[in-house]
């Protein structure tokens, strides 16, 4: 039997001959700030996917919050925030406008919606953008109305990929401040970023994934070992590359 916030048993993707998740076991204990590394290719991206709702698996199971999410999707989701890295969303509305949308195609009555959405866009410093598209956005403020669409209909668990890419230092601390609250509420995160520091300092628990395969996972402590996360990562996914003795004609750059 699994157990925990999010469980994946068996997850395997295809496409073509490539195997991008191949046969993934991943259990995130409940309560916890997750992080999920992985070198490029990984399959970090379509393992969250898959663990979401948002693309179906070839083959295995997927339970949130002790519900098999393939079984019934919809309901899988009335406890899932998701933050997805690149999908494309209804950018044509103004922040606050597809936060409180987002809110109402979760059930949540227009006040409700409403006045969650206003709450989470000034806690995200986002609170003077009523007249401006989201598609005018800049990187940085689409991560952030993204992070409150996730928040608005108060989920158990949240799923976030690559949430402080393009986000600055300032709203970086107000992000954390606001998952740890999450994470003491009872809530779960799920993070996947390639920023090891960040991770190291954020996170309790952490899996690192290659080739489609998760290779270490526990606690932080347990899986950086007597070294940095890093340097474990490093290791990990194969160690870094040397240069040799090609590139000579970059010296020319200090001429």
């Amino acid at each position: 039997m699994m157990s925990g916030a999010l469980s994946c048993q068996g997850l395997t993707k295809r496409y073509g001959a490539t195997l991008a998740v191949d046969h993934l076991d991943l259990t995130v204990p409940t309560g916890s700030l997750f992080g999920l590394v992985g070198p490029n290719g990984a399959g970090k991206t379509t393992t969250l996917s898959m663990a979401t709702g948002l693309l179906r698996p070839d083959s295995g199971v997927v339970t949130v919050d002790g519900q098999d999410v393939w079984a019934d999707v919809r309901r899988a989701h009335r406890v899932l925030g998701v933050l997805p890295d690149g999908l494309a969303t209804m950018d044509r509305l103004s922040g606050p406008e597809l936060v409180e949308y987002t809110g109402r195609l979760h059930g949540l009555p227009r006040a409700q919606a409403a006045e969650r959405a206003a709450e989470l866009l000034d806690v995200l410093d986002l609170p003077d953008v009523d007249r401006t598209l989201v598609v005018d956005y800049s990187a940085g403020m689409k991560k952030k109305v993204g992070l409150a669409c996730a928040l608005v209909h108060g989920p158990r668990v949240l799923v976030l990929d690559e949430p402080f890419e393009a986000v600055d230092p300032v709203s970086g601390t107000t992000i954390r401040a606001l998952l740890a609250r999450f994470t003491a509420g009872g809530g779960t995160v799920v993070v996947s970023s390639h920023v090891m520091a960040l991770v190291e300092q954020l996170c309790d628990h952490v899996a690192v994934i290659v080739a489609g395969r998760v290779v270490a996972a526990g606690t932080v402590d347990e899986v950086r070992g007597d070294g940095t996360l890093e340097e474990r990562f490093v290791a990990l996914s194969g160690g870094s590359r040397e240069l040799g003795g090609g590139l000579t004609w970059l010296a020319s750059s200090s001429d």
